[in-house]
């Protein structure tokens, strides 16, 4: 049951740069390389964790949307290093492509999520998982199927979103675990109010990460983080075909058996583009406090938001984000 007596925290609308923060580091693999080979490269870096029967949580995205990670990529990873694993949702919040599980199936047929199964975990109802630590929540719902599966890989695509700033591993697990009409009811609607989305900003992000915790918690050690930095409009796959179009540039990929880590390298390489490249996406995340999500997923323990950058392009050297992003290109200009 949501709390009552929380106040929300501050600074959601300001990064953090690398100098101010402290505590450990964890490890963080990058990848220049956009493809399926790219993908499974880096997957090899982590994927070692998962094992008996595991689920991969992505966003399969509203019908035609333009920017998911591409379906060959996903289908070639799973085909050749995670057989027999499952692709897992939830039904949305909002009445659209895949409000109920009927139509939901249907949208997964259009956007070609048919080469694996997938399993709408909240087709069958809820359950409730306890969230350690939080101050908004005791426990979130989320799909009743999540306790059938062993480890958990989280596939993100990293990109803007309209009310959290941005989507990383974080709002992947936080919004895409908890069900459709309790958990995500949980997230962002104020008790009482006729508005479903009432709840904004600093207390967002942080009902967010408590919901993410959830799942972290759940999983413990069996569960590894990829963000696609790639076709990052400011809106999320939720938005489908009316996304705002993509002007950040495409970066690469990152993984890490740490989410906060993999989410902060991930924010490190938009922050470290020229400002020209990066100002619409930072202008969102800041305009919405998605920062927050960061510094309160290090509140909960849930991470490192330092951490070794290993460059797998270049023999596992150590780079810094700079150095990752040197040379990347206005989106839209490529050689293939």
């Amino acid at each position: 049951m949501a709390k009552t007596n929380a106040r929300p925290g501050q600074g959601g609308e300001r990064y953090v740069p690398w100098e101010e923060r402290t505590g450990a580091q964890s490890v963080v693999y990058f990848t220049r390389e956009l493809s399926a080979q790219g993908l499974i490269r880096i997957f090899e870096k982590v994927g070692s964790v998962l094992d008996g029967k595991v689920a991969v949580k992505l966003h399969t995205g509203e019908k035609n949307g333009p920017n998911i990670i591409p379906r060959e990529w996903v289908k070639e990873l799973m085909e050749k290093k995670l057989p027999g694993s499952v692709i897992v949702e939830t039904n949305t919040y909002y009445d659209g492509d895949r409000y109920t599980t009927s139509q939901h199936r249907e949208t997964l047929q259009v956007n070609g999520w048919t080469f694996a199964p997938v399993d709408i975990m909240d087709e069958d109802g809820t359950c409730m998982l306890p969230v350690k630590g939080g101050k908004w929540f005791d426990a979130m719902s989320v799909g009743s199927h999540m306790t059938e599966y062993d480890s958990l890989l989280a596939l993100t695509h990293f990109k803007g979103h309209m009310m959290g700033g941005f989507g990383g591993s974080n709002k992947n697990l936080g919004i895409g675990c908890a069900d459709g009409r309790i958990g995500k009811a949980m997230i962002h609607t104020a008790e009482g109010s006729d508005n479903m989305w009432s709840i904004a900003e600093e207390e967002l992000m942080e009902r967010i990460t408590e919901s993410t915790k959830a799942t972290v918690d759940f999983f413990g050690k069996k569960i590894a983080f990829i963000n696609v930095l790639r076709n990052m409009s400011v809106d999320c796959d939720c938005a489908g075909i009316a996304a705002a179009p993509v002007v950040t540039p495409n970066v690469g990929i990152v993984a890490s058996l740490d989410i906060l880590a993999a989410d902060q390298a991930g924010m490190d390489l938009v922050y470290a583009m020229k400002e020209a490249d990066r100002k619409h996406l930072v202008e969102r995340i800041e305009s919405r406090h998605g920062h927050r999500q960061l510094s309160y997923m290090k509140e909960l323990g849930m991470g490192n938001d330092l951490y070794r950058l290993i460059d797998i392009d270049h023999e596992d050297a150590e780079i810094t984000p700079a150095a990752a992003v040197e040379g990347v290109r206005p989106f839209g200009v490529w050689d293939e």
